[in-house]
């Protein structure tokens, strides 16, 4: 991914509060990236399979995991993921409400980019902002799908 691709936000969270506040706050601080949301592990695996009936990933892109949810969870969504060779290398960063060092523990187990507790990203998500602002400027990433 070079600094003029877009980069895509994948965001996998069954609150669609949280969701609207996450889109709308990255909108408010200027995060130009374009946002695929998924309600939980079986949809986004579907999305990412291709799978989905309406939803898509394009570009280069960056997945905000929830680790709470129902149907598949985050962890075992992870655990999907890494076990499926063309998903595997995908670069995920768990946006979560647990601050729990066990949470955290198993989540980094799986390879995960960061972990970030929804509550200490800052005002209006700025911290993730942020976050993502700079990643695209410094990382190189391949394009999706990667085959």
């Amino acid at each position: 991914m070079s600094n003029t691709e877009e980069l895509t936000i994948f965001l996998i969270d069954d609150d669609d509060v949280a969701c609207e506040s996450v889109e709308r706050s990255l909108k408010k601080l200027g995060v130009p990236f374009p946002i695929v949301t998924a309600g939980d592990g079986i949809e986004a695996l579907q999305i990412l399979r291709g799978q989905h009936p309406k939803k898509r990933i394009t570009g280069p892109f960056v997945t905000l995991l929830d680790l709470n949810m129902p149907r598949m969870n985050g962890f075992e969504f992870l655990s999907e993921m890494r076990a499926d060779a063309d998903l595997a290398a995908n670069v995920v960063y768990i946006l979560t409400t647990s601050n729990d060092d066990n949470d955290r523990t198993r989540a980094y187990a799986e390879y995960i980019a960061g972990y970030m507790v929804k509550s200490m990203v800052g005002p209006q998500f700025s911290k993730l902002s942020n976050l993502l602002i700079n990643y695209k400027a410094a990382v190189t990433l391949p394009q999706w799908p990667t085959k």
